[in-house]
């Protein structure tokens, strides 16, 4: 796996998905709706035009019953570091309008909605298909504008929007931690929605450049892995598994074992 991105004092938060402790049970995308202001349509069967910054994918080891297994696979943004010390990731890459950038302090891919016009490049060259085009103007029912959080800006239509690991957080444990005259923002104090409304633990966040936060650790267990590793867009989203074929199917290898051993070390070491 690459080395960390930037010096040893540059912040990179990212988390760390175990797939073994996940039951899909979707609570990491309700937290998400509500803490960022992401509306959802009265009719949602149509799933082309809805919003989520934070989608949970069934894999299967395709095999019939009784020998098949069912993983669950949450999807945030990867919040990629791009490719060398000083890359960018696919879309910011790409944005005519900087509507999306890269923050070499925190490592947090950034989206700005009011520059956004809707080009869709971002969407076009993220691999991971984690942004979302917003289709149409928010509708809040009945007195629901009461509950909406005040932190989050909300978004018109015509816009791209993605997980942002709740940014907004980062920011208000940065202005505390500044008042109690810190300089260091405790693990705890920044922890987004859906890594705290897990259920089973299975999402840990965390710096991943600092020793002291558990997301270091379990970034480097024989059982993490990433997606499209094979693409060097560098996600700091790591992933947890002890089962094989959910490795492979994660990583887009999907042909026979008889790739050369070599080629599977380098892709999962």
């Amino acid at each position: 796996m690459k080395e960390e991105h930037g010096d040893k004092h540059t912040k990179r938060y990212g988390m760390v998905i175990d797939l073994d402790k996940c039951t899909g049970c979707g609570a990491c995308m309700v937290a998400c709706y509500a803490e960022n202001n992401v509306p959802f349509k009265k009719d949602e069967t149509d799933k082309l035009d809805s919003l989520n910054w934070i989608r949970i994918f069934q894999l299967t080891n395709g095999k019939p019953y009784p020998d098949t297994e069912i993983c669950y696979l949450p999807m945030p943004c990867q919040h990629c570091d791009g490719i060398g010390k000083h890359g960018h990731p696919p879309c910011v890459s790409v944005c005519p309008a900087i509507a999306t950038d890269y923050d070499d302090s925190t490592g947090v891919v950034s989206q700005i909605p009011t520059r956004c016009f809707g080009c869709r490049y971002c969407m076009a060259a993220c691999p991971y298909h984690a942004r979302k085009f917003n289709w149409w103007d928010p509708v809040w029912p009945a007195d629901t504008k009461k509950y909406l959080n005040p932190n989050v800006s909300t978004r018109m239509r015509g816009v791209v929007e993605k997980c942002t690991l709740c940014f907004h957080r980062y920011q208000q444990a940065r202005d505390k931690a500044y008042l109690e005259g810190r300089e260091e923002i405790y693990e705890s104090e920044y922890q987004p929605a859906c890594a705290q409304a897990c259920p089973t633990n299975a999402i840990t966040f965390g710096d991943l450049n600092n020793p002291d936060h558990a997301v270091f650790k379990l970034k480097n267990s024989p059982r993490a892995f990433r997606l499209l590793e094979r693409l060097h867009t560098n996600p700091k989203v790591y992933y947890l598994s002890s089962k094989t074929w959910v490795r492979r199917a994660g990583d887009n290898y999907l042909e026979n074992e008889s790739r050369p051993k070599s080629n599977r070390q380098k892709i999962h070491s």
